[in-house]
């Protein structure tokens, strides 16, 4: 008689190695090295996601406290599946209805909160600079999941990894990131990671929606949208923000389609195995054309699904790799 062995749980991935800080604020305090660590970890991690089963026991026993003072859908949404297909356990924060809204600081809140013991924090707040001021305070890990018009890493971090997994590398390839630049966390986070890697960009939207000090960063500006997404392997468009004040930056919708919008006729100056992303919430008909968005080159459901991926990685990279195994 033979005696069935019992099989513990496989890790989601080895436990090699970690990122270089205990939190995720940004692009430019992280190594290429770390980014490179992220990119390669989510690929186990995407691979847990195929499964019929998308869970492992990875972060069984982790606390992850997601705090979202500002709205989000996408974000929210990937940052809670990833936390549950480790297995970690979260609870979730909004500025309503808290303690927050009879005026609590920020800083009265973490502190609150770390009394609990969570492994991590995951934060989205309407100030930027709000993430770093609870990392410099906080001993648990800080990630930043977007801060006012500053950053937004681990989305920058996933259009990276299916920018990769499209074209194979990052490095050499010509990025057009179009539209309203000047309130985008998104485009200083891309710009930031894809200069770092290796990749040119070029900004182009409006002259009232493109920040002088941009171009510091090494990215290259233009103001018409067809000079910037002329041969280019990548184009990302960026949804114009009202609620931050960027509809004033031009007189109307329908303008700004015609002149900046994506249309059919302006994807087809880029390469013809060009990929089409967008951050997302999309503006259909302001700075994407429908037939455009659903079309063959569009990658933007891919960065939605990759997007728990990365976040399970940064997760994992943060808080699964230190204590008992």
């Amino acid at each position: 008689m033979t005696t069935k062995r019992s099989e513990s749980p496989e890790p989601a991935v080895p436990r090699v190695s970690t990122l270089s800080r205990k939190d995720l604020l940004d692009i430019e305090s992280i190594t290429e090295d770390d980014i490179r660590l992220v990119l390669d970890t989510a690929e186990s991690m995407r691979e847990i996601n195929q499964r019929a089963i998308k869970k492992v026991p990875t972060l069984r026993g982790k606390l992850v406290a997601n705090l979202f003072f500002e709205n989000s859908t996408r974000t929210r949404f990937s940052f809670e599946i990833a936390e549950r297909r480790l297995s970690a356990d979260s609870i979730a924060f909004s500025a309503s209805g808290t303690s927050v809204a009879k005026g609590e600081t920020l800083l009265d809140t973490g502190k609150n909160l770390m009394a609990m013991a969570p492994d991590a924090i995951v934060i989205r707040h309407q100030r930027s600079g709000a993430p770093h001021l609870l990392a410099r305070h906080l001993p648990c890990a800080v990630v930043n999941a977007g801060d006012g018009t500053h950053a937004h890493p681990t989305q920058a971090l996933l259009d990276a990894f299916t920018i990769r997994r499209a074209k194979g590398t990052l490095a050499g390839l010509k990025v057009a990131i179009c539209g309203d630049v000047s309130h985008s966390r998104v485009a200083r986070s891309n710009v930031s990671l894809l200069t770092k890697m290796g990749a040119g960009v070029t900004l182009s939207g409006p002259a009232t929606l493109l920040p002088v000090e941009i171009e510091r960063t090494g990215a290259r500006v233009v103001t018409r949208v067809e000079e910037a997404v002329e041969g280019a392997d990548v184009v990302m468009m960026l949804r114009v923000q009202k609620e931050r004040g960027g509809g004033l930056g031009f007189p109307s919708d329908k303008e700004y389609f015609d002149l900046f919008g994506l249309t059919p006729a302006r994807r087809r100056l880029a390469k013809k195995d060009a990929i089409v992303m967008h951050p997302g919430p999309m503006n259909r008909g302001v700075e994407i054309d429908s037939s455009v968005a659903d079309g063959p080159d569009s990658v933007i459901l891919e960065q939605v699904e990759n997007g728990v991926a990365v976040r399970m990685a940064v997760l994992y990279l943060l808080i699964g790799t230190s204590g008992d195994d």
